[in-house]
């Protein structure tokens, strides 16, 4: 259409709310479908966080705020990332926006100008290359295979920087396979960056509370206090409070960089829900015993997924250290073909022969720009996910 923007053409929707779009049309036109394709908890948003959104309508706290957070709630972020993270900001370092995905566009928004490179490991959380599109510079994808645990090393970060390279996004542990980098492996990396002294880091914590086994989280400017001064710790309340709805996300680093995102934010959303911060404040301060449980529940799933996908016929599914996704290998399925006739060429073909064969919708690899792979989301109940493993399970078994 002649009216839209050149910038769409850059860009292209999101597979991942495409998938559960999908899955709820079919729903609504009756057929039994599992959807494994949404990346959000399914447990409810805690009746204290709850409460503390009511008291804060009821206070009439529904006005305008700050454009990037109220003062309560930024002060709050700087005492998290002191007590969880040994990271020592000021308000002034702080950025709330509207959920964890502005935070992101807002920064990639501020600082990139054409020809700007940004090296984003893959598999990726699919939004990454689009926001760096959008924001007019050029993604370079780093693959870390299978045999690797999805995780990128020291001498392939090193070969993807180039002198036009403003930006490398970290993601631990990561959308869509689960990986986590242990110290050591976060030190490598963070070594090579020491010695690239033009790129900035942006480290997408999101998933720091889902975490398994005795695995131990840890961030950048954490492991490298040296790269504290060109580092954008992002987080959020979404998937450890499960919130995703609340919509509130936050970051810290330099002044000039929270700034300049301001500026951005003012210019398009202003400020966040007012609601959704003054909840936010509560997931921050408030009881944090549950977090446990809900880790419990889990690792429980990823077991059991893991488990019964690795049963699967031509499947390969490593147990990721995080995160509730796995990310499942499928070579062994490529080329065969359904009983009724279509030939799995990609793993695109395969998740949509098994959402429309199965019932079960899952999000294809080369979204996450790694193949021949699919993400399950595993934040549904035991008894979804047995179905749905037995389901992948039979049409694995059926292709010839």
């Amino acid at each position: 259409m002649p009216f839209l923007s050149d910038t769409l053409a850059r860009v292209k929707p999101s597979p991942t709310i495409a998938v559960t779009t999908k899955a709820q049309q079919l729903k609504a036109e009756g057929r039994d479908v599992i959807g494994l394709g949404a990346g959000e908890p399914d447990f409810d948003t805690p009746e204290h966080i709850r409460d503390a959104a009511k008291r804060a309508i009821d206070a009439g706290k529904t006005r305008y705020t700050a454009v990037d957070g109220i003062p309560e709630l930024k002060a709050a972020i700087c005492s998290k990332f002191l007590r969880e993270n040994g990271l020592t900001y000021t308000p002034a370092q702080v950025s709330v926006g509207t959920g964890g995905k502005q935070i992101l566009y807002n920064a990639l928004m501020a600082t990139c100008n054409p020809g700007d490179e940004v090296i984003i490991p893959a598999p990726y959380w699919v939004s990454y290359p689009d926001m760096v599109h959008l924001a007019g510079g050029t993604p370079v994808p780093v693959v870390g295979l299978l045999e690797n645990g999805f995780k990128i090393t020291p001498e392939q970060l090193e070969a993807a920087i180039t002198p036009r390279t403003k930006w490398f996004i970290f993601n631990s542990p990561s959308n869509p396979t689960g990986a986590g980098y242990t110290r050591a492996e976060l030190k490598g990396l963070t070594d090579v960056l020491m010695r690239h002294p033009q790129v900035w880091v942006m480290s997408d914590d999101m998933y720091e509370h889902l975490v398994f086994d005795d695995f131990r989280f840890c961030t950048p400017a954490e492991i490298e206090p040296g790269l504290y001064d060109r580092t954008l710790t992002c987080n959020g309340v979404s998937k450890a409070y499960a919130m995703t709805g609340w919509r509130i996300g936050y970051a810290a680093g330099p002044v000039a960089l929270i700034k300049a995102m301001g500026t951005i934010q003012s210019q398009s959303t202003s400020n966040p829900s007012s609601i959704s911060q003054w909840a936010a404040l509560e997931a921050l301060t408030g009881p944090q015993e549950f977090l446990a449980g809900w880790r419990a529940a889990f690792q429980a799933r990823r077991d059991l997924v893991v488990s019964m996908l690795n049963e699967a016929p031509g499947i390969t599914c490593p147990k990721p250290e995080g995160a509730f996704y796995v990310y499942p290998d499928i070579a062994g399925c490529i080329g065969k073909a359904t009983p009724g006739g279509t030939v799995i060429t990609n793993d695109e073909v395969f998740a949509t022969a098994l959402l429309e064969e199965t019932g079960v919708a899952v999000v294809f690899g080369a979204a996450f720009g790694l193949s021949p792979n699919f993400r399950v989301s595993y934040a549904t109940s035991d008894d979804v996910l047995r179905e749905a493993c037995t389901r992948i399970q039979r049409f694995c078994a059926s292709l010839v």
